[in-house]
C-alpha cells in the first residue's frame, strides 16, 4: 500500500516538476520537493523500493534544474 502511495506522490509531484523546467518557473520546484521528500519517506517504509526510487528520480530532476538556474530560477 505504501508503495502505491509513494508512487501516486511521485506523479503529482512529477505533474510539478514538468512545467518547471521552463524558463522562469524554476520556483515550482521548490513547491514540488517537499512532496518528493515525503513520497521517499512513505515508499521507505513499504516492502518494494519502486515507489521510492521513483520519488528519488524525480528528486533528481528537480534538484539538477534548481542547480542549473541558480536556485530561483
Amino acid at each position: 500500500m505504501g508503495n502505491i502511495l509513494a508512487y501516486l506522490i511521485g506523479l503529482l509531484s512529477l505533474v510539478i516538476v514538468i512545467p518547471a523546467q521552463i524558463p522562469l518557473l524554476g520556483w515550482a520546484n521548490w513547491l514540488a520537493l517537499p512532496l518528493i521528500a515525503l513520497g521517499v519517506v512513505i515508499g521507505a517504509l513499504s516492502s518494494s523500493t519502486g515507489g521510492r526510487n521513483f520519488c528519488l528520480i524525480v528528486g533528481l530532476i528537480a534538484a539538477v534544474r534548481l542547480t542549473l538556474g541558480g536556485g530561483f530560477v
